[in-house]
């Protein structure tokens, strides 16, 4: 049940959409980079280089290690997601525990075809699990495979 190789990765238009967050968060940090290379007369570069190779490092590298941390499995009546870069989490839902289930789609999400698939849980710990990154068919079509697990069991 923890072997990584088993967990079914999420679309790659997700690793796009990432890096285009960021090129809007890289905006913030170059027009401060911007304002402080004015203030700082004699100092050419002093701020915009490292600024630049933080962007740079930040739209190539981030993405792909945020893409390849995440996974999910989806059998055996429950979903399993695995997430984080730096620090791990593992988090399997039983369908059984299973209180609602909603498919969002942000402006950046929409424009890529992809949603967040968001499963609600009994109990207060780890209430709702979130799965970025899922084409909006594959998520509409798991959560109509959790709903019908859980109209089973309700019966």
């Amino acid at each position: 049940m923890n072997d990584p190789d088993d967990l079914i990765p999420l679309d790659p238009a997700y690793k796009s959409m990432l890096r285009v967050q960021l090129a809007l968060g890289a905006l913030v940090l170059l027009v401060a980079a911007t304002i402080a290379e004015i203030a700082i007369p004699g100092w050419a570069g002093a701020v915009w280089i490292p600024a630049l190779l933080v962007i740079a490092y930040g739209l190539i590298r981030v993405p792909l290690r945020r893409y390849n941390a995440r996974g999910y499995s989806l059998e055996q009546e429950r979903l399993r997601v695995v997430r984080g870069v730096i620090f791990r989490a593992d988090t399997v839902v039983p369908f059984g525990r299973v209180q609602h289930i909603d498919v969002g789609q942000g402006p950046l999400e929409r424009a890529y075809g992809l949603a967040t698939l968001t499963v609600h849980t009994a109990g207060t710990h780890n209430a709702s699990v979130s799965l970025p990154g899922l084409r909006r068919e594959d998520a509409s079509a798991m959560r109509e495979r959790i709903r019908a697990a859980i109209g089973r069991d309700t019966r």
